[in-house]
């Protein structure tokens, strides 16, 4: 395989990038200056040495040596009673800019297919039971959610991964129950207003709003 098709090759395993798409990358790239070429190759070695995920959300952020939370989490004034669950991070910048909600996140990484069932292990599930287990954290203090949004996408695989999370979450809520008198606790959707089909990516800020505020 010559260094064309391997490259095409590679660009067609981009999100969204089909073979026409993944030619243009090609063909633009030979027609580059040198220095081009290089700013580019150092970028991408740069965005693997200096990214972290969030030890908590798993949101990827540039991060000094010692530190582990992205500044959400390292944020003493979110709300530490509410977490939504997206599925991606580009979901998670989308709410981030209706500025509606000052919670917590957890990405989980992905969604199911309705037929298979093998999908879940790339899922983030342990990680987020892992999560909803721990009262208590070190750096982010309290960790008791009164409220978890399921900000999944409207579509089959959403809707299927929503009921798997909903599921997991009252699982691991009747095991961690306390003494006393059961705190207020409950798992929420996003309201209609997102199409079906659609996915919170691509909606426009104010129909995410609507979503956020009309949630049940």
């Amino acid at each position: 395989m010559d260094s064309i098709e391997k490259l095409k090759n590679i660009f067609r395993n981009f999100p969204t990038v089909g073979p026409r798409t993944a030619g243009r990358f090609v063909y633009y790239l030979i027609k580059l200056p040198q220095d081009r070429i290089d700013e580019l190759t150092s970028a991408i070695s740069e965005l693997k040495n200096k990214i972290k995920l969030c030890r908590l959300c798993f949101q990827p952020f540039e991060a000094l040596a010692e530190e582990s939370l992205c500044q959400i989490c390292s944020n003493p004034s979110r709300n530490k009673k509410l977490l939504c669950i997206v599925e991606k991070e580009t979901d998670l910048l989308s709410i981030e800019n209706t500025k509606k909600y000052n919670g917590l996140y957890f990405i989980l990484g992905g969604t199911v297919s309705v037929m298979r069932k093998e999908d879940i292990g790339q899922l983030r599930v342990e990680e987020l039971k892992k999560r909803l287990r721990q009262p208590f954290d070190a750096a982010q203090g309290e960790n008791k959610f009164s409220e978890i949004i399921v900000a999944l996408n409207p579509t089959p695989e959403g809707k299927a991964t929503s009921i798997l999370i909903e599921r997991e979450i009252k699982e691991i809520w009747q095991v961690t129950k306390t003494e006393g008198p059961e705190p207020q606790r409950r798992i929420t959707h996003l309201a209609r207003g997102i199409p079906v089909g659609g996915e919170l990516e691509y909606a426009d800020e104010e129909t995410l709003k609507s979503a956020f505020e009309g949630r049940k």
